[in-house]
């Protein structure tokens, strides 16, 4: 499968990304002819189906850069979908996601016209359809039909019989027998993206973050498939019950909960199923659907500024999952937060997220790189966790993969190294810097932290040990051997089950 790329800006989501590979992203459409129809509401009273809502996201996904894990749960409330139909919705949309290269290399091989030269409607009911015949337990005749049928239901009919016949050509073989054909000849690299799906840079990547901090050995190509394989994962839906505003064992033990205490973070809770809107205390903004890798990120800030009446800046706040559990803890101190954002959209999120603690955060907009220099030395302990390429969360946001290129990595570093000094200036002597990201690769981790070290301003401390009294695991299990005393944490899907979280901790002499 080439490598097809181009750029468009835009997207709330600090971690998504706005360059995908794939084909040219669709330019300058005018919304009105978008092919979703804008949701449920935008056609007439026919009810809406599990294909309907994941072929409305696909598109709007694939024309206007929307983030599915934004998207989804509002067309799944308006469709009004039962569980069983919510989750196949889901699960369409974001199989389809998640297997977009491979899926797009076999309806290329099969119709011979990649689905990007289709109209994203058109081109999104092919992909659903092939993740159907090739990664669902769905006849073949219902994967082509139903598919067939929702592209109709959206206003595609003119394309129906375009998409039936690519479909019925890819089922024509099972997942195995394509990738055996596509991967014929490639490089070791290139089959091994096309297999899990992956662009080929983000495979190598993952392959140096991997060596850089210290797994695999031997075993290096072992653990990489087994980072690509979580990646390609569902994810559950994890929750943390905000300290002083809810109490995870409390929602665990009520009747018909579906809730589970999560095994790393402790706040952190596991959804077994349903939605998580329902959940006790999420409409209150004390409980919150937040990664248990972002849980421990924040609490280990929490748990390294010891002082009584904290004073905490988020640097770079948004949408406030990390400030809301911040916000909680000070509260329960007698200390403050102030969080920071340079966008007035993501501010609002902050402000929202934190409606639990009231009188305790501050959320402004700003720009992160300037409050070292305008409130120096004015906080007790620092959380920067900076914008990323978001290599870390593959999981969560699948079309983030097909959004970034290599380019990003380098194009980020200054801004990470800036928003790192602002943060080192903004902490009063003795106090705590956390420095993360939501990527594993080297150049947005270690490579940033060694940047400052020289300097003598800061001195690192023990991420991992911070993590063990937290969770109750050994250091070990956290520590990375990006430097040589194991300072840094580095967490992985494959391994805890969390997003790929880097974590730095220093302390401002």
């Amino acid at each position: 499968m080439s490598e097809r790329r181009g750029g468009r800006q835009g997207g709330p989501d600090r971690h998504g990304s706005n360059d995908r590979q794939g084909r040219s992203p669709r330019q300058g459409r005018n919304p009105q002819q978008r092919g979703s129809g804008g949701g449920p509401r935008a056609r007439d009273a026919v009810r809406q189906s599990a294909r309907d809502v994941a072929l409305s996201v696909l598109t709007e996904v694939d024309e206007a850069d929307a983030y599915a894990n934004l998207l989804l749960p509002a067309r799944l409330r308006d469709a009004g979908l039962d569980a069983r139909d919510a989750s196949l919705a889901t699960e369409l949309t974001y199989g389809t996601l998640r297997g977009l290269g491979l899926y797009d290399a076999v309806a290329e091989a099969a119709a011979d016209r990649h689905p990007a030269d289709l109209d994203p409607r058109t081109a999104s009911a092919v992909r659903m359809g092939v993740h159907q015949l090739l990664n669902m337990r769905v006849a073949d005749h219902a994967a082509v039909s139903e598919t067939v049928e929702a592209l109709r239901r959206a206003g595609g009919g003119r394309s129906s019989g375009l998409v039936n016949a690519v479909l019925r050509r890819v089922s024509a073989h099972d997942a195995d027998t394509w990738i055996e054909e596509l991967t014929a000849g490639r490089g070791a690299d290139e089959a091994l993206a096309l297999r899990t799906s992956h662009p080929a840079w983000i495979v190598r990547a993952l392959r140096m973050a991997l060596r850089g901090h210290g797994r695999g050995g031997d075993g290096l190509e072992a653990a990489l498939r087994d980072v690509l394989d979580a990646d390609n994962a569902p994810a559950k839906v994890s929750l943390a019950a905000l300290p002083g505003l809810a109490d995870r064992d409390d929602l665990a033990a009520a009747e018909d909960a579906q809730l589970t205490p999560a095994d790393l973070s402790p706040i952190g809770l596991v959804l077994e199923t349903g939605d998580p809107r329902d959940v006790p205390g999420v409409a209150d903004a004390h409980v919150r659907v937040q990664d248990q890798g972002s849980q421990l990120v924040a609490l280990a800030l929490t748990a390294a500024d010891t002082a009584a009446n904290p004073s905490w800046l988020d640097l770079c706040a948004g949408p406030g999952g990390k400030t809301a559990v911040l916000g909680a803890v000070a509260a329960g101190r007698n200390g403050r937060v102030h969080a920071v954002d340079s966008s007035e959209h993501r501010t609002r999120l902050v402000r929202e997220s934190t409606a639990g603690s009231p009188g305790t955060v501050e959320a402004v907009h700003a720009d992160g790189r300037t409050v070292g220099r305008d409130q120096a030395g004015m906080f007790s302990g620092v959380l920067v966790d900076v914008p990323c390429t978001g290599l870390g969360a593959l999981r969560r946001r699948p079309e983030a993969r097909w959004r970034r290129r290599p380019d990003d990595v380098a194009a980020l570093a200054p801004l990470q190294t800036e928003l790192l000094h602002s943060a080192i200036a903004a902490a009063r002597p003795g106090g705590i810097i956390a420095y993360s990201t939501c990527s594993p690769h080297w150049a947005e981790t270690a490579g940033i932290v060694d940047d400052v070290l020289p300097g003598g301003e800061v001195e690192l401390l023990d991420a991992p040990a911070v993590l063990a009294e937290l969770t109750g695991r050994p250091a070990e299990a956290f520590a990375s051997a990006a430097r040589g005393d194991g300072r840094f944490a580095q967490l992985w899907p494959d391994v805890h089950g969390t997003d790929a979280m880097f974590l730095a901790l220093l302390v401002r002499r």
